[in-house]
């Protein structure tokens, strides 16, 4: 019996062929891999995008565009958004379609339920694959939904309803939720449609009178005189008030534990209101535009208003040498201020001429024993002439130079033939400068002839044993002639 080859499947597309090598599939059908491909929009296509449909493949998009249903507002996207009407999908009597992309819809036939059993809303048996639980009975789930609007609902909208439906919260609140001006918390339940009947409107109870019931002197609500009882009482500096009573005595805004304060007439204020009546008067007191307010007092009275005690630092006189160095008084542990083993009060402890306070960061000790700041510590002490410092008031008064020792020479010690070559002073290992196994201060590492600071970069080592800068090494012992340096053509020497 002659070999016969298994017949290998067709490519739908092109009709050849489709070894294992090269398939693919969609539909229960074999393509190549160079077919696999939209056959409208030729894109290519994978498992995620592929839709088939008799025979040819498409992309999802071309799919809906071409099998999809039409009119505006289907599909996901602008291409499925269509502006036709439907006209081919209507019967001869313009009823509506019985059959829609080749398929017929038929009514779905639900399985009655024994009574009380089945789904609450259509009667039929309610499987485990779609129930939805509410009230105790299992939903099917394109029932589950609101019983007014039809809204599709989940486990977190659905209300049940004492009418045994379920609802949305919006619909609930509406038909079984407070009525009136100001319920709830959206536009949803904020209905005075109740008050069209009188029957239907709630009947609205009288403002609770807190002082009926007096309390004996000194124990009541201190603005009422009411008793207090537990469930409607707070708090302020141990006495006790009705929650209705518990606001500001000016303003009258609702108060808490935050923003609550006690004033010197055992009454209670917000912050704004204390502010005002009782807090500093003035421009630019406090940190708000609330509180900078004059309220056409004089300075006197408010003097008189804010008693004011100004601590006499002299008035417990120190032993001598021990007390602060400007007034001294004895400087106690809770304000003393420390400047070089000199212990000052914290009242004291300012510049001695701007009389600006310092800390630790700011305080230059002077050398006659008294404290400055930085600014008049160097018009004092510092350096003067053109171009001393970084600060305008670095300036020569007496035009002569304050510089004691200009050459920055060392004072004292013995010079050394292993010393630096400038000075012949000793070199130590902080301020040692190496040039050509030679060691020199950093005072004295500067060009022999511009007297210009040198570094590594700029160096050059001259044959009489100095140190140049570039340039001056370049004028003494560089190459002279016309044209040096400045190209080939005209190198003359003299």
């Amino acid at each position: 019996m002659p070999f016969q080859p298994i017949e290998a499947p067709k490519c739908p597309r092109c009709g050849k062929s489709v070894y294992a090598a090269e398939e693919r599939l969609a539909g229960g059908y074999v393509f190549h891999k160079n077919c696999f491909k939209c056959g409208m929009c030729n894109k290519s296509l994978d498992s995620t995008n592929c839709t088939e449909h008799e025979r040819e493949l498409y992309c999802k998009t071309c799919h809906g565009r071409k099998f999809g249903p039409k009119g505006y507002g289907f599909g996901t996207g602008a291409g499925t958004l269509s502006m036709d009407n439907g006209q081919q999908f209507l019967r001869e009597n313009g009823d509506s379609p019985s059959v829609r992309n080749g398929a017929r819809l038929e009514p779905r036939a639900i399985a009655r339920a024994p009574e009380g059993e089945g789904c609450p809303r259509c009667g039929g048996y309610v499987y485990a694959a779609e129930q939805m639980l509410a009230r105790g009975r299992g939903w099917h789930k394109e029932c589950f939904k609101c019983g007014s609007c039809k809204k599709g609902l989940d486990s977190i909208l659905c209300c049940e309803a004492p009418d045994k439906n379920i609802y949305c919260k919006g619909c609930y609140a509406k038909k079984f939720g407070p009525k009136g001006y100001g319920y709830g918390q959206g536009g949803g339940a904020l209905q005075s449609d109740c008050y069209a009947h009188d029957d239907g409107a709630p009947q609205i109870r009288a403002a609770i009178d807190v002082d009926k019931i007096q309390a004996r002197p000194g124990e009541g609500c201190p603005r009422c005189g009411g008793m207090v009882y537990a469930a409607e009482q707070k708090l302020s500096k141990g006495r006790e008030w009705h929650k209705k009573c518990f606001n500001c005595k000016d303003c009258h805004k609702t108060l808490d534990s935050i923003n609550a304060s006690d004033g010197p007439d055992r009454d209670v204020y917000c912050r704004t209101c204390y502010g005002k009546k009782w807090g500093p008067h003035g421009y630019g007191f406090a940190c708000g535009s609330g509180f900078l307010q004059t309220d056409g007092l004089t300075e006197d009275q408010i003097s008189a208003n804010r008693p004011f005690y100004n601590p006499d630092t002299t008035s417990i006189k120190a032993r001598e040498g021990e007390g602060c160095p400007r007034c001294g008084g004895a400087v106690f542990a809770a304000e003393q201020q420390l400047s070089k083993g000199k212990v000052w009060h914290k009242k004291c402890y300012n510049c001695t001429d701007c009389h600006r306070p310092l800390d630790s960061m700011l305080a230059c000790d002077g050398p006659d024993g008294d404290i400055y700041c930085r600014a008049c510590y160097g018009k004092h002490f510092g350096p003067k002439g053109f171009g001393y410092g970084h600060a305008p008031t670095l300036v020569s008064t007496s035009g002569e130079s304050t510089i004691q020792f200009p050459d920055g020479g060392p004072l004292n010690g013995a010079r050394t033939s292993g010393g630096c070559p400038r000075c012949g002073f000793a070199v130590f290992a902080a301020e040692q400068m190496i040039s050509k196994s030679r060691i020199w201060h950093k005072r004295c590492f500067y060009c022999s002839d511009c007297r210009k600071s040198l570094d590594s970069t700029n160096l050059n080592d001259g044959p009489d044993g100095d140190i140049y800068c570039k340039a001056c090494y370049g004028r003494n012992y560089g190459t002279k002639g016309c044209g040096y340096g400045i190209g080939a053509g005209a190198l003359t020497t003299f």
